[in-house]
């Protein structure tokens, strides 16, 4: 299986930059295993089923881009330079982040970002650091806050900085634990009148915790893609949610993750016979063609990089011919891709065509 089998050519026009407002006023393809229909997030009452259960990522994202100032001696004295910084994951002791420039940085050093916030470097490397703040706590979150911006990825970054709107736009509504450095994108269409309008038809909702982290845009550099390592993110599914996917599984209804981050945290927490079971710790699942979910019926999800993980997971629900097919459609179409983009409820054929074990399993 070769890298090369997942790529695709995007017009570099179709990259969205801002959401679509509302939120649920957003274009949604909806695949039904080779069938394929053209309508809007907001139509998605007419496509789920009284009994679906959807799986919501409740992680909230930090604003985890800082910039900051450095002082160093000089013949001439004291100079002040910047630094920027994009934090990783908390630590034991401090925060794994990246830096620019990092190799100017030198152990002991701090790095002053606001009147209220600063941190010391306590390890480095040639991949990244640890800091130290000098707040912790609800302290260190209100100073954050302050001072720092959301985290845009790559695509979007390169194209415009951060504002003010992006600490809303980048944000579900139901976010509620703070961790993520990347949204849990599908979940961002979602707004409160939609899930009202879901509710009220009958389907359920429950909600796990992927904290979601900026390895998500690491680009895969192998070109045999099952030697890949994936990066490992943090998750929990509590004894309740396992509880309400069994039940709705039992009772015949279908299990629809928000997002690959929520698929993947369901697969990594049920068993093999496809029970779920409560759940916390990392996950580096890697899913590609040939993996068999275990719980997943149907996914929505945004269009997503070419020669990405996520693609090969997408290729593993629907097959990678008929994913090829939705994505030229979603081209011809001129759907808006990732983050900020449009979305695709990813529904496969009945069988277990497409439902075969990888080696060594999940």
């Amino acid at each position: 299986m070769k890298l090369s089998d997942f790529d695709f050519d995007l017009p570099e026009d179709l990259i969205a930059t801002r959401p679509a407002r509302p939120r649920s006023a957003a274009r949604l393809l909806v695949a039904t295993g080779d069938t394929i229909r053209d309508l809007r997030v907001s139509d998605l009452p007419e496509v789920f089923r009284r009994g679906d259960r959807l799986i919501l990522n409740n992680t909230r994202v930090i604003p985890a881009r800082l910039t900051g100032t450095r002082s160093r001696e000089t013949g001439q004295g004291p100079a002040v330079a910047r630094v920027e910084i994009t934090l990783l994951e908390p630590r034991a002791q401090g925060w794994r982040a990246l830096a620019k420039p990092l190799r100017k940085l030198e152990l002991a050093e701090t790095i002053r970002f606001s009147d209220r916030l600063s941190a010391t470097v306590s390890e480095k490397d040639e991949t990244g650091l640890t800091l130290v703040f000098d707040r912790t706590g609800d302290d260190f979150d209100a100073a954050l806050a302050e001072a720092g911006a959301m985290p845009l990825p790559p695509y979007i970054a390169a194209k415009r900085a951060p504002d003010a709107q992006d600490r809303t736009d980048y944000q579900t509504v139901f976010a509620r634990h703070a961790g993520a450095v990347a949204a849990p994108t599908a979940s961002l269409h979602f707004d409160e009148e939609l899930l009202r309008r879901l509710a009220a038809m009958g389907v359920d909702f429950t909600e796990v915790t992927l904290h979601v982290g900026a390895g998500t845009f690491l680009p895969v550099k192998v070109e045999d893609v099952t030697t890949h390592r994936m990066h490992a993110e943090w998750g929990q599914v509590t004894p309740g949610a396992a509880a309400e996917i069994n039940a709705t599984k039992a009772a015949g209804g279908r299990i629809i993750p928000v997002g690959t981050t929520a698929l993947r945290l369901i697969e990594s927490a049920a068993d093999a016979d496809g029970q779920m079971q409560p759940w916390q710790g990392p996950t580096d699942i890697f899913i590609y063609p040939g993996y068999r979910f275990r719980v997943t019926d149907a996914l929505m999800t945004n269009f997503h990089l070419p020669k990405s993980t996520l693609m090969m997971l997408v290729s593993a629900l629907m097959g990678q011919d008929r994913v090829r097919r939705i994505y030229d459609h979603a081209i011809a179409e001129r759907y808006r891709f990732f983050s900020y983009g449009d979305a695709s409820l990813l529904i496969p054929p009945d069988g277990d065509d497409l439902r075969v074990v990888a080696p060594g399993g999940a």
